[in-house]
């Protein structure tokens, strides 16, 4: 008798340690919520956290619930928003909630993945509110000024926020980056620029090579000059220190996307290399460590080149200022990284 109780107590503790040890497993896992289902982004990023079987795979993080969204007034968005919310929902067992508020009780961060720009002010509120991290798809907004509003909220409230292309982590530019080309003088990024006739020009898909621009580049772009014609818009920026980087909008046409850099010792080409993957990795660490890989300021002034870029073609292609685009879009008031943070509360005050 005595030999089977204690049996039953060790299988009694293996079974409580095996519960332990599911229970824990499933508390690791990182709850990413999602907001905005119009765009094929969704079920491509859904697949590579909820999907073991994925080739890319990231371990530790699922997709639990996301809140709808869509557009009417653009096609894009209207005609897909419901496929993609019921795969995700089908096949990757993600909640479907009502409003953002309930989202944000559900979750340990956010991906707002509207592919319109002009709702994600206000979706980003409750979330910031919430004190999520936030990662935004591009565009980060519909206009410069909501782009500077959201990280000011984001400042105010001490919520890591930040956004990027999957172009910024292609294989082939991190690699370039590496090599030595000796001192930067200049870059040419070339992509795709589709338009669309709610958003400034560039916003839409040119912002994918404006990122990669920028990468190479950086921010302290100074000036913004245009040349546009149906097919094609050719945008130059002067940075600090003279360097010039020079964006090639593809339309009706080619659209491969590639990025040249110039340095005092070589020019260097982007290789091969794509997909979402790698930036997904970087999506990961942020909700991990609440780093932002991008600062604000960079993805500030990614966006302000490109409404620069608006302005020029409005003018008739003159050069514009950058200081001047960034006044009129924050009403004069302190740009965002500007501002210094908030002093965290005090515990137990």
């Amino acid at each position: 008798m005595k030999s089977l109780r204690a049996y039953s107590l060790v299988l009694a503790a293996v079974v409580l340690l095996a519960f332990v040890g599911v229970s824990q497993a499933e508390e690791a896992v990182f709850r990413i919520g999602m907001i905005g289902l119009d765009t094929s982004h969704v079920p491509a990023f859904t697949k590579t956290f909820n999907d073991p079987g994925a080739p890319d795979h990231i371990q530790g993080f699922k997709v639990v619930a996301a809140f709808k969204g869509g557009s009417s007034d653009i096609e894009s968005s209207a005609s897909r928003v419901d496929g993609y919310t019921e795969q995700i929902r089908d096949t990757y067992g993600v909640k479907i909630v009502d409003t953002i508020e309930e989202l944000c009780t559900l979750v340990d961060g956010v991906m707002l993945e509207s592919v319109d720009g002009r709702p994600h002010l206000e979706q980003a509120r409750p979330v910031i509110q919430a004190g999520l991290p936030l990662y935004i798809d591009k565009p980060v907004a519909g206009s410069l000024a909501d782009a500077i509003e959201i990280y000011r909220l984001a400042r105010e409230h001490n919520v890591p926020c930040w956004s990027s292309s999957s172009y910024r982590y292609y294989p082939g530019l991190v690699e370039m980056m590496q090599k030595d080309f000796g001192e930067l003088r200049g870059a040419i990024s070339y992509g795709p620029a589709t338009t669309e006739e709610h958003h400034p020009d560039l916003f839409w898909y040119g912002v994918h090579a404006t990122e990669a621009l920028f990468t190479v580049m950086g921010p302290g772009v100074q000036t913004v000059v245009r040349t546009h014609t149906e097919n094609t818009d050719v945008v130059t920026g002067v940075w600090e220190g003279g360097k010039v980087g020079t964006l090639r909008g593809l339309r009706n046409q080619a659209t491969p996307n590639q990025v040249i850099i110039f340095g005092t010792k070589d020019v260097v080409l982007q290789g091969s290399g794509s997909g979402y993957g790698p930036m997904l990795v970087e999506v990961a660490k942020f909700f991990k460590t609440r780093e932002v890989p991008v600062s604000p300021r960079e993805t500030i002034e990614i966006f302000a080149f490109m409404e620069a870029a608006d302005e020029s073609k409005r003018q008739g292609g003159v050069p514009v200022s950058i200081a001047d685009v960034l006044e009129k879009a924050s009403g004069g008031k302190p740009l965002p990284y500007d501002v210094p943070a908030p002093a965290p509360a005090n515990e137990g005050s």
